[in-house]
């Protein structure tokens, strides 16, 4: 068995999704399963070093996952041949400094979203990327979610017919830590520190809209801050300066409307953290995160308007769920086995640097259209 090791500068990770998702259930379930098998004959086999600010946290997360290698020194890993690719989990604000430290070094990219604070900043790291001949994606983890694959399933055999809309429902009620704990951390509720729902969310539906249903090309958007005091970590009151949740509208290319609501602030009863109804002609399906409902033409009750009686139609029970055909993996994971492959076999890996500006650019342009409360049209940055 021929083994292609790639060294991996996995800065930032001693956060919650960092460890969670990129470490726990990406990095240490590549290793633990031996590698990204390509063929038969050779696997891909990370050798990951951990890279954070906190050596105190470093230590801890390397004695809980197994990984030895770790620093709270970036340029010297930096410095070092063995590492070829950069992961960046950081917080936005100190992303686009590490990056352009690591393309100099002529370190592949791979990073989280928002990839930069700006459009302007995205795009410059994009362009820096290009520039170095340097390979580059970023993190669209929810294009890999059992539920959004079913619902592309569905779409490959012309389930829906001709798609008219999408309605999109995310969030939860995230508690202010008066009583309860939080379990978001504060800086997401502050705007000096890169906080906000609409920066945080508009960035997924961009990549989901996008490469699902169709290019976004304007969007309007209304957010607001309901909770005005929350409790940090030590425990101390601070007032709320971001967004906690956003209403918007986009319009895409070919005439679909979409419509998300986004919230930390709504207590949930449907089926899933994250709902989404596409309505097509044929007929439309509901997908969770990992469920998919669907109800064709000939299924569609036919209801009458009469508030004056109890309505007699279960419209639960005329939606029929899309069996297991198939075993997904951690969307997360999916996603980095792409991209190592994309780096050792130089097979297509479309959600690049590129991609990941484009998120920047819908929630930058969220946030415009909140201020002038009015319809913006997105410009193609391609």
């Amino acid at each position: 068995m021929k083994i292609h090791t790639i060294g991996i500068i996995m800065n930032g990770v001693t956060g919650r999704m960092g460890t969670n998702q990129h470490l726990i259930r990406s990095m240490v379930a590549i290793i633990d399963q031996g590698g990204v098998q390509i063929n038969a004959e050779e696997v891909i086999m990370p050798e990951v070093v951990l890279v954070g600010r906190n050596e105190t946290k470093l230590r801890k997360l390397a004695e809980r996952t197994g990984i030895q290698k770790w620093t709270t020194n970036l340029d010297s890993v930096l410095d070092d041949s063995k590492y070829s690719v950069y992961f960046d989990a950081q917080t936005t604000g100190r992303r686009a400094d590490a990056i352009l430290k690591a393309v100099a070094k002529g370190k592949h990219i791979y990073c989280e979203k928002p990839v930069a604070t700006e459009t302007k900043i995205a795009l410059d790291l994009y362009h820096a990327c290009e520039k170095a001949g340097v390979k580059h994606g970023v993190v669209q983890d929810k294009l890999w979610l059992p539920g959004l694959l079913k619902l592309k399933r569905l779409m490959q055999n012309d389930f829906f017919g001709e798609i008219l809309s999408v309605k999109g429902d995310f969030g939860y009620w995230v508690f202010e830590g008066h009583s309860v704990p939080a379990q978001r951390p504060s800086w997401n509720y502050r705007k000096e520190d890169d906080g906000g729902i609409i920066v945080d969310m508009l960035c997924h539906w961009r990549y989901v809209l996008d490469h699902l249903f169709g290019a976004v090309k304007g969007v309007f958007c209304l957010g607001a801050t309901h909770i005005p005091e929350r409790i940090d970590e030590q425990g101390n009151p601070y007032k709320c300066t971001a967004d906690d949740a956003a209403y918007a509208t986009f319009e895409l290319e070919g005439g679909i409307v979409a419509q998300f609501n986004s919230s930390w602030t709504t207590r949930v009863r449907r089926d899933d953290l994250l709902t989404m109804q596409v309505d097509g002609t044929k007929g439309s399906a509901l997908v969770g995160l990992r469920d998919c409902w669907t109800q064709t033409y000939g299924n569609t009750p036919k209801p009458v308007w009469n508030p004056d009686i109890p309505n007699p139609i279960d419209f639960y029970n005329s939606w029929s769920k899309m069996p297991e055909q198939e075993t997904f993996d951690n969307a997360f994971k999916a996603q980095w086995e792409l991209f190592l492959k994309h780096i050792v076999c130089d097979t297509p890996f479309p959600w690049n640097m590129l991609e990941g500006a484009k998120g920047v650019q819908l929630a930058e342009k969220g946030l415009e259209s909140w201020a002038k409360k009015t319809w913006v049209t997105l410009p193609d940055l391609s």
